[in-house]
């Protein structure tokens, strides 16, 4: 069943690929636009070119909003189809799929998926994909590299509640980390492409890296102190500088530096945009860096 199962993730990957491909498209064409009204303008009479200008001015526009919806749902079929995924192997092992490594890139996926999809709709900023499919996908081609086998618990894991609550903020924390640094990304690349496509606004973009970061660091707190009691019950004691507990602080450290010099300095712009990134970096190196350094989190 499992195996069945996981066509589900390798469709939702070629379905992610389409959509940044269609976002891609979506913003390239609306940079088109403007060429090919001047080039009417130049062929037509004043009378004749009226309404072909006319016709064209209402063609442009009704393509784009297909284009952007086919992007869309492209992207939401894909949540679903990784949601799908994700709950028949819950079925299958009985427990949150969160016990190895495999199933931990998948749950940040649809974590990702989640807060990226809730920012585009709120925002309309739909082309906010294009900063945070690419990491989608990277990591669902990581996922599926990886053993899917399901194995016993080990028994540092065997407290289900707390493998699903800790576990679960970590995939919101992560996805919304994920949210703000592709936000971030694009405001750095606005100056350079945003002559030549039609990116969100700078202020949209930095209103959604901050509104990202204020999701990131509760949840990340929640979690972290949840990882830390849970420590206590399975290694007997709440903090013993694992690489994983080292990495996820160092992000606190890093999220909470950014939000104090947001509210209270009201530092905004490309430094803003830059601790954004640098933050969603020890986000990975939290994520990957117990399977480099090993450590009490190396679970396979």
């Amino acid at each position: 069943m499992l195996e069945m199962a996981e066509y589900l993730v390798t469709a939702a990957m070629v379905l992610l690929a389409v959509s940044l491909l269609a976002h891609i498209a979506l913003v390239t064409a609306k940079n088109r636009r403007p060429a090919k009204a001047a080039s009417r303008r130049a062929k037509v009479s004043v009378g004749a070119g009226s309404a072909e200008e006319t016709v064209a001015a209402a063609e442009t526009p009704t393509k784009r909003l297909g284009l952007a919806w086919y992007a869309v749902a492209f992207e939401v079929v894909a949540f679903v189809l990784v949601t799908a995924y994700l709950m028949v192997r819950m079925a299958v092992i009985g427990h949150g799929p969160f016990a190895n490594q495999h199933e931990f890139a998948v749950s940040f996926v649809w974590g990702i998926l989640l807060v990226a999809l809730f920012f585009e709709l709120r925002y309309h900023a739909y082309t906010l994909a294009l900063g945070v499919q690419p990491v989608a996908i990277a990591l669902l081609l990581y996922a599926m590299s990886l053993d899917t086998g399901v194995r016993p618990l080990v028994p540092a894991l065997q407290n289900r509640l707390m493998l699903n609550l800790h576990v679960g903020f970590a995939i919101i924390s992560y996805g919304a980390a994920c949210v703000s640094f592709g936000a971030a990304v694009l405001y750095l690349l606005h100056p350079s492409l945003g002559k030549r496509i039609r990116l969100p606004r700078l202020e949209v973009l930095d209103d959604i890296g901050y509104r990202a970061a204020v999701v990131t660091f509760p949840t990340l707190t929640i979690m972290i102190v949840l990882g830390s009691v849970w420590a206590k019950t399975a290694w007997g004691a709440y903090w013993q500088w694992d690489p994983k507990e080292t990495a996820a602080f160092v992000t606190w450290l890093m999220y909470g530096a950014y939000l104090h010099a947001r509210v209270v300095r009201n530092w905004r712009g490309r430094a803003s945009a830059w601790l954004l990134i640098v933050g969603f970096i020890t986000v990975l190196f939290a994520f990957f860096g117990n399977h480099i350094f090993g450590g009490l989190h190396s679970y396979g």
